[in-house]
């Protein structure tokens, strides 16, 4: 018995979890990068057709772009019309506003459908625990989106190599994966103040991927929010001798896991934007492709999938909270790609930490959890220190451009 109990723990471990599904994402990534090598060692491109399927390896290997320029041709690249800077302001309230919408109501939704109880018509009670397949759903109803709007509206020629999405779209599911995961090792007051202060991880890995240099008082700033938000987090929680979940070293890791992996998400993104200028809704069909076909690869190999679909028939109000999630899914990760294109990953991450703010503000509202005056004192950092940024950026852009106008005023 001590033998069958001791095997189930180890099965029901997050480490086996984490196993399993990296086998099963394996199964697409093995096959693919050896079928990617023979492509560009065979020089598939030179003998490339033109029927659909020729021209979808050629997009899958190559690309469409600067690829295939020789090493010495010239690469012109246009920089973006330079905007005024009130319609910089209209549109950081316009990005503001619409991560805040989905991604409050998105954690609403989430909440209800991972710890609620869904009733049927003939009185039966359920739980559903398969965020996989949450993130599939989400997924596939975000890439029918894209794809609409690819075929309705111009776009941009498509230029960067379609397996380099692979990359952002598996951090992206990870990232999600150890967020779920956390919950069972930490609080969620700890998990929370991980997520708020990922702006620190975000800039460590922009050095690294796009060797992207911050200013002094962007390092300060981060400190700063980072610091609000724990003095905010920690004074909003009056819960801490009801927690049921304590830290503890799994949760450290996962929680590391999962501010890596989304760090290096949004700097990838922002690094395929920099290079090959792409819309923001044919970055966000490329990441929802992978995402689909690796979620749906894994659902199919541990065998939830069908056992999601009969919990969904069988409870049809699980339904509906799946199609109004994943419309804020969808609708939050146009404005997360479109906020990466126009502001850069830093300004993203800020926008997403003060939503972590504004969530336990929206859930002090609705069930009357007190705000200590920690609370209020972490919620003046951080509009401080956003303010502090703000100030400091545009004051060194005066700075440069009137070293940069002085010259030429000269006779």
């Amino acid at each position: 018995m001590e033998e069958v109990s001791l095997y189930n723990q180890v099965a029901d471990s997050w480490f086996s979890h984490l196993i399993l599904n990296l086998l099963c994402y394996g199964t697409v990534f093995v096959p693919g990068y050896f079928l990617i090598k023979y492509f560009r060692d065979s020089n598939y491109k030179d003998r490339a057709g033109t029927g659909v399927i020729s021209r979808f390896i050629v997009s899958c290997v190559y690309g469409h772009g600067y690829d295939y320029l020789p090493e010495d041709a010239p690469v012109i690249k246009l920089p973006p019309p330079e905007r005024s800077a009130a319609s910089k302001a209209g549109l950081l309230v316009f990005c503001f506003t619409g991560l805040q919408v989905s991604y409050l109501t998105w954690g609403v939704l989430q909440e209800k459908i991972m710890t609620k109880a869904y009733e049927s018509e003939d009185g039966a009670v359920g739980h559903f625990k398969d965020s996989q397949f949450l993130v599939f759903v989400n997924r596939i109803l975000a890439f029918m989106l894209a794809m609409t709007y690819i075929n309705v509206v111009r776009q941009p020629r498509h230029t960067a190599p379609l397996y380099k999405y692979s990359f952002c779209s598996f951090s992206n599911i990870m990232s999600s994966w150890c967020q779920y995961e956390a919950l069972k090792y930490v609080s969620f007051p700890t998990q929370v103040l991980a997520k708020a202060s990922k702006i620190i991880p975000t800039m460590i890995m922009g050095k690294i991927v796009s060797a992207r240099k911050y200013e002094y008082y962007e390092y300060f700033t981060a400190l700063l929010i980072s610091l609000g938000m724990t003095f905010f987090l920690l004074g909003s929680t009056e819960d801490k001798h009801d927690s049921s979940t304590t830290t503890s070293l799994s949760g450290v890791i996962i929680l590391v896991g999962y501010m890596t992996f989304d760090a290096f998400t949004s700097n990838w993104q922002g690094e395929l934007f920099t290079q090959h200028r792409m819309s923001s809704t044919q970055m966000m069909a490329g990441v929802n492709m992978f995402s689909c076909l690796l979620t749906l690869a894994s659902i199919l190999q541990q065998g939830t999938f069908h056992t999601s679909l009969a919990f969904m028939a069988t409870y049809p109000a699980f339904f509906w909270d799946c199609l109004i999630l994943s419309v804020c899914s969808a609708s939050g990760q146009l404005f997360i790609f479109y906020t990466i294109a126009t502001f850069g990953p830093v300004v993203f991450i800020i926008i997403m930490t003060i939503r972590q703010g504004l969530a336990i503000l929206l859930s002090c509202f609705l069930y009357s959890h007190p705000v200590t005056a920690a609370g209020f004192l972490g919620i003046s950092l951080v509009f401080v220190a956003i303010g502090l940024k703000i100030y400091c950026g545009y004051r060194l852009k005066q700075i440069k451009a009137r070293k940069g106008g002085s010259e030429p005023n000269k006779v």
